[in-house]
């Protein structure tokens, strides 16, 4: 997979996105962020993964609603493809198995990166304001 390949895969899957879904990347939460921890290749992603499922929970909540649909639905995509040990690389593949994952979270980096920095910065003046959920973080 190329990375306009993945590009296509991201964009035509978070088309498809439901609010089960979403409901689904949030129950996964702790798997997904354990798979990206432990994962020489999709390390370098973790602080990105934790700040986009901040954006999803607090989207979920209703908190933060400044966002197009189209940045949830491609972060749950992702989030839902590192979770799936079966995508386009199997994950058991050594050296190979997770190329793809770290792809896939680096392509939707590159689409929703500015509204994941305007979410961070909605988040840092909350936490200045104290109201910040203490759920909704980014270590």
């Amino acid at each position: 997979m190329n990375e306009q390949e993945a590009k296509e895969k991201l964009e035509s899957s978070s088309r498809k996105v439901t609010d089960k879904d979403i409901q689904r990347v949030l129950e996964k939460e702790q798997v997904i962020e354990d798979k990206v921890q432990k994962s020489g290749t999709l390390r370098k992603y973790f602080n990105v993964v934790k700040s986009m499922y901040g954006l999803v929970k607090a989207y979920w909540k209703g908190e933060y609603r400044e966002i197009p649909w189209f940045t949830v639905a491609a972060i749950v995509t992702a989030l839902l493809y590192v979770f799936n040990p079966l995508d386009v690389l199997p994950d058991v593949i050594p050296f190979l198995g997770l190329t793809d994952d770290a792809l896939i979270l680096a392509v939707c980096l590159k689409l929703v990166q500015q509204d994941l920095d305007d979410y961070e910065a909605w988040r840092a003046g909350n936490a200045s304001t104290g109201t910040e959920q203490p759920d909704v973080k980014n270590e």
